[in-house]
């Protein structure tokens, strides 16, 4: 028997894509979209049961770019490893999905790239105050986070200044989109994680330098 059971990719679109139309649009500090039940309740056990470890970084710079080589993206590699990884990215790439992400977010995303990052914090990981590049057409963390401490590990959200002005709840099986912007501050403040802080980054992107982190490097998002 596989487990645990993957649901196939029409579900999880259909369930991604309902939860995109009951997303809670908020416009402080910069517009962005609150989304619950974001994924099937069998996609998120096959996802936290991936056999791909933490990376133990030590000391850091605050930047994800600064250890390329250890994260972990769903790429045609390990979508043909792992089937959670091959059901999600087949879900996500699908023009139903593509066009329900257009109405509710207000992007283009015709012709554009998919992107799906596995992060997995552990103690002493931290990020800077930054914003996303514009060729991240919309960014969305999906929070994976358990344990006691988890609903503390939420993005930490900057004003223009780079003040602090709130944190991100980081609600089990929840999500919070963005389209980059001059304004759209955020980071993770440095504080204890005992634990692993799971989660997951999407993008559409366009005009990707690293091929390398796409799920279909060969193939666009067709509307």
């Amino acid at each position: 028997m596989t487990y645990p059971p993957i649901p196939d990719a029409a579900r999880v679109a259909e369930h991604f894509c309902h939860s995109l139309r009951n997303a809670e649009r908020a416009e402080t500090p910069y517009l962005h979209w609150k989304l619950t039940d974001v994924l099937p309740v069998d996609m998120c056990t096959g996802i936290l049961t991936l056999p791909i470890a933490p990376p133990v970084l030590g000391d850091t710079d605050g930047t994800r770019d600064s250890y390329n080589k250890s994260r972990a993206f769903f790429t045609p590699e390990r979508r043909e490893q792992f089937p959670t990884c091959s059901v999600l990215a087949d879900a996500l790439q699908r023009p139903d999905v593509a066009r329900q992400l257009e109405e509710t977010v207000g992007i283009n995303a015709d012709g554009s790239s998919l992107r799906i990052e596995y992060i997995q914090d552990i103690d002493g990981a931290w990020l800077e105050p930054h914003r996303d590049i514009p060729d991240k057409l919309f960014s969305m963390v999906i929070y994976l986070c358990t344990g006691p401490d988890a609903q503390d590990w939420g993005t930490d959200i900057y004003d223009a200044d780079r003040k602090w002005v709130g944190r991100a709840a980081a609600q089990f099986n929840s999500a919070v989109i963005f389209i980059p912007g001059d304004n759209t501050w955020h980071g993770f403040d440095k504080r204890p994680i005992e634990g692993v802080r799971r989660l997951m980054e999407i993008n559409y992107v366009q005009n990707w330098r690293d091929r390398e982190q796409l799920a279909f490097p060969d193939a666009a998002v067709a509307t």
